[in-house]
C-alpha cells in the first residue's frame, strides 16, 4: 500500500520536490525537432513545472530557457528570433541559446552590464528527432551534465525511428503505471474476445485465454522488470518482459522480443499534466507495423482502431498535441457498442482505451482509495524503487541508476515470446537478448 504522504513524493515532480530533484538528474524529451525553424517563432514549453521557451537561432542551435526576461520579467516568447538569439520585445535586450546577455540595446554602451547578466538556460541537444533537455540540479551532487540514456532506439539512425508525442490530462505516475500493467490487456483493450474466435497466431491469443497471468518481478539495473507468463500449448510459455527505468521510462510488451527496439517516455509537464513520447524502431516488428487485429474470418477486431485524431496546437502552455477525443467528449465512448459487446470499453483505440483510464482517475490518484492485489506487483516494486532512489539523492547524495554509467539502460528490452525453455526465468531473459536483432550503435552527440 502507498501511502497518502508517500503519494505526494512520487507525483509532486516541481522545483524543490523530492522526485522532481531526481528527475532533473537526466536528459528529458521536450520537443519534436521539426517544431523549431530557424529564425523562427519560439515555442512554450512547460517541463517539471516550469514555464520555459524553445527556439532555433540562425546557426541551427536550440535554446531553452525560463521564459521570463531577466530585465523586467517580460515572457520571451513575445521575443524577436534574431541574428543569432531572442530579444526581448520590452526593451531589446537579447540573449543566445546558452542565456549569455548579447545587447542591451536600452542601455547606453557605457552604461553597459550584459556581461553581468544571463537568462536561466539549460542545454539542449538533439537526438532521435526529438530536443533534449537537462534541467540540472538544485541538490548536493555535482551539476555534472551526464551522457544520453544509452536505450538501444538511441543506436539507431535517425531516419529510422519513428517519434510520437501525445499529452495526457494526469499525473505522469499513474500513466507510467497503466504502461507496466500487463493484467489490463484482456479486459480493457480485449475483454469483449472469445479466444476460439481468433487464430492462434495472432498476438492476442495468449492474453485472452488466460486473462489472469501470473508474474515474476525484480529490480533491473535500470530501474524495474517484469515477466508475465501464462501457458503456451502443453509444453510452451507465453512471456511478456517489459520494464521500467529511471526516472520515467518504460518498455512495453507489445512487438515481438527479436526486434521490438523502443522507448516510451512519460514527462511530468507538471503535476497534472504528462507528454507522452515514443521513440520507435521502424524495422521493428510491433503492434504499430503488423496488421490490426482479426478474428479467423479476417473482421478486424473492434476497439483495435489505429491512428490518434490530433487537436490543433496552439501556444498555450499546455496546448501541444492533445487528442481530440479527451475528457470533455468522454474520450468518444460509444454506449451502443459497449452495450452489444462490439467493444468491451465502448472506446475505439488501444492507446486511447489507455488514455481514458488514467485520466478518468482524475489529474492524480488518491492513493489512499486503492486496494492493490498480486497482480499489481510491478506497480508497488516501481513505486518503492522510485521513492528509494530519489530519498536516496536527498539524504545521501547518492546519484540515481544511469547517471555515471549510462550504459545500463541498453540491458533493457521488451516483448513477447513462446518459449518451451524451462530455466529460470532472467536466464530466458538473457538468452532472448543475445539471440535478438541489434541495431548497430552510432556516436552519441555530447551535450552543447
Amino acid at each position: 500500500m502507498t501511502t497518502a504522504a508517500e503519494g505526494r513524493e512520487l507525483t509532486q515532480v516541481g522545483p524543490g520536490t523530492v522526485m522532481g530533484e531526481l528527475m532533473r538528474q537526466y536528459w528529458i524529451p521536450a520537443a519534436q525537432s521539426a517544431e523549431l525553424e530557424r529564425d523562427g517563432a519560439p515555442i512554450r514549453l512547460m517541463l517539471l513545472g516550469e514555464k520555459l521557451i524553445a527556439f532555433r537561432d540562425s546557426a541551427g542551435r536550440v535554446g531553452v530557457m525560463d521564459h521570463r526576461c531577466p530585465h523586467r520579467c517580460a515572457s520571451l516568447f513575445l521575443g524577436r528570433n534574431e541574428e543569432g538569439g531572442i530579444r526581448c520585445i520590452y526593451h531589446g535586450w537579447k540573449y543566445d541559446v546558452a542565456g549569455n546577455c548579447i545587447d542591451m540595446a536600452s542601455v547606453p554602451p557605457h552604461q553597459d552590464f550584459k556581461h553581468k547578466v544571463k537568462a536561466k538556460a539549460y542545454p539542449a541537444v538533439e537526438r532521435a528527432g526529438v530536443i533534449w533537455v537537462y534541467m540540472g540540479s538544485s541538490v548536493k551532487a555535482p551539476v555534472t551534465v551526464p551522457p544520453l540514456p544509452a536505450f538501444e532506439i538511441l543506436d539507431v539512425p535517425d531516419d529510422e525511428v519513428s517519434v510520437t508525442f501525445i499529452q495526457r490530462e494526469c499525473n505522469y505516475l499513474q500513466a507510467l503505471e497503466g504502461e507496466i500493467d500487463t493484467s489490463h490487456f484482456g479486459f480493457l483493450h480485449a475483454g469483449h474476445v472469445d479466444p476460439d474466435d481468433v487464430p492462434e497466431n495472432e498476438p492476442v491469443y495468449h492474453t485472452i485465454t488466460n486473462r489472469a497471468p501470473e508474474y515474476h518481478i525484480a529490480d533491473a539495473p535500470w530501474g524495474t522488470q517484469y515477466a508475465g507468463f501464462r501457458a503456451a500449448g502443453a509444453d510452451g510459455t507465453y512471456w511478456r518482459f517489459a520494464n521500467f527505468l529511471f526516472p520515467f521510462w518504460s518498455q512495453a510488451p507489445n512487438g515481438e522480443f527479436g526486434s521490438h527496439v523502443h522507448a516510451r517516455a512519460w514527462v511530468p509537464l507538471d503535476d497534472g499534466h504528462t507528454m507522452f513520447c515514443f521513440l520507435r524502431w521502424k524495422r521493428g516488428v510491433s503492434a504499430l507495423t503488423q496488421p490490426q487485429p482479426a478474428f479467423k474470418d479476417g473482421m478486424p477486431i473492434g476497439g483495435t482502431g489505429r491512428g490518434n485524431k490530433f487537436l490543433p496546437n496552439t501556444t498555450d502552455w499546455l496546448g501541444r498535441f492533445r487528442l481530440a477525443a479527451n475528457p470533455s467528449n468522454d474520450w468518444g465512448l460509444d454506449r451502443a457498442a459497449q452495450r452489444s459487446n462490439a467493444i468491451y470499453s465502448g472506446i475505439d483505440g488501444i492507446h486511447l482505451q489507455d488514455q481514458a483510464i488514467t485520466e478518468s482517475m482524475g489529474p492524480i490518484t488518491d492513493h489512499d482509495f486503492e486496494h492493490l492485489a498480486p497482480s499489481d506487483q510491478m506497480i508497488t516494486r516501481t513505486r518503492r524503487r522510485l521513492l528509494m532512489a530519489a530519498r536516496a539523492l536527498r539524504d545521501e547524495n547518492v546519484l540515481p541508476p544511469g547517471i555515471e554509467d549510462a550504459e545500463v539502460f541498453r540491458g533493457a528490452r521488451s516483448g513477447y515470446f513462446v518459449s518451451n525453455d524451462n530455466s529460470p526465468w532472467q536466464e530466458i531473459y538473457a538468452r532472448q537478448l543475445n539471440a535478438a536483432l541489434h541495431p548497430s550503435p552510432t556516436p552519441l552527440r555530447a551535450a552543447e
